[in-house]
């Protein structure tokens, strides 16, 4: 018996480690001015879901989002924010809508990497979970939580990397206008000063 269930408590590690890389999943997205994009998951009464985004680039690095039930009823709304995140346990089946809106910018489109939790059915037995399969999911949450903070630090360094080259490019195209400006001033001084030692003849 007791072998057995280590078998069990195997299989189920090993399905853990596989369905992992699938309960999060990536994505980036470009938002156009003026625009939204919309996404969904059916889910059913009692799955947990969370999505969080960061904005990695374009105007003022912000977004509006929210998520809505089958019912449109919205279950969690930011406005104008670089990155955050909502976690929902739903509470009717059916099509579970979540939305980046870029309406309040006329000029500037978005880029946004969002993340999708794995949606995870709760069983009616949920409150009786072995010790292991108790310390797995825990795990796995903990793991969902690393890779979102890995990409978190991605997305900030790409933005932060962009801005730097952005600020090399505008110092280097001002320095070089500097020198245009101050070599014209030179000329113009040398040429100005020339005209009172030359000498003109009266014919």
């Amino acid at each position: 018996m007791a072998d057995a269930q280590r078998a069990r408590y195997l299989m189920l590690c090993l399905c853990i480690l596989f369905i992992i890389p699938a309960l999060v999943s990536a994505h980036l997205i470009e938002v156009v001015a003026g625009k939204k994009e919309c996404f969904f998951e059916d889910l059913h009464e009692h799955d947990k879901m969370t999505v969080t985004y960061q904005v990695g680039g374009g105007g003022h690095l912000d977004i509006d989002f929210w998520l809505s039930d089958p019912e449109t009823r919205v279950l969690g709304k930011h406005v104008r924010q670089s990155t955050g995140s909502i976690s929902i346990t739903a509470e009717k089946n059916g099509r579970h809508e979540y939305c980046f809106s870029n309406q309040m910018s006329a000029i500037a489109d978005k880029m946004v990497s969002f993340n999708v939790h794995g949606v995870i059915y709760v069983a009616e037995d949920a409150d009786v979970v072995a010790p292991i399969e108790r310390e797995i999911r825990s795990l796995a949450n903990g793991l969902t939580a690393v890779k979102d903070e890995q990409e978190y630090i991605v997305v900030r360094e790409k933005t932060h990397r962009n801005t730097a080259e952005s600020t090399n490019s505008r110092v280097k195209w001002w320095s070089i206008l500097q020198a245009i400006v101050l070599f014209s001033v030179v000329a113009w001084q040398v040429y100005y000063l020339q005209s009172f030692f030359e000498v003109k003849r009266v014919i």
